[in-house]
């Protein structure tokens, strides 16, 4: 199993909205790194659900893929925000992937308590911080895990 962590704006898709629907496709994301790590996702991969541009961005909870990579159809739709017009159903450009709700954290886990830590100085969600979807390497994982685990109940 690889670890994912996926940032959202709480106001647009919040892990509020994740939990009431239960699964949803993340679209959208048109960035061709974040797409390629879409890309390598597999089922029951574990994704770390991040709320961003908000009072305090942070890890908020988790799910699972529940469907890879498949062609994202909003980027053929012209009413869309993430319409491309070098997409086509031939060859599209930009995927989705569905994920499935499995947590709430306890507590946010802060992008300001992330940076604070040593050890997590080379994570890209510190060095490459406009990357919306990236990979959660093992050692940052064996950090972020126990954090993780203190769950919410609903």
């Amino acid at each position: 199993m690889n670890v994912w962590l996926m940032k959202s704006e709480p106001d647009e898709f919040s892990i509020q909205d994740l939990y009431r629907k239960g699964r949803e496709n993340w679209d959208g994301v048109r960035n061709f790194q974040a797409r390629n790590y879409m890309r390598e996702m597999a089922l029951g991969d574990l994704v770390l659900f991040y709320h961003s541009s908000c009072k305090t961005p942070g890890i908020v909870g988790t799910a699972t893929v529940s469907k890879t990579a498949h062609p994202d159809p909003s980027c053929y739709n012209p009413e869309s925000p993430y319409y491309d017009a070098k997409s086509s159903a031939n060859k599209p450009r930009w995927d989705q992937v569905e994920l499935t709700f499995e947590s709430m954290c306890q507590d946010t886990i802060s992008l300001r308590y992330l940076k604070s830590l040593p050890t997590m100085a080379d994570f890209e969600l510190i060095t490459r911080s406009r990357l919306s979807v990236m990979p959660v390497k093992p050692p940052y994982w064996q950090v972020l895990e126990p954090l993780v685990r203190q769950t919410r109940d609903l």
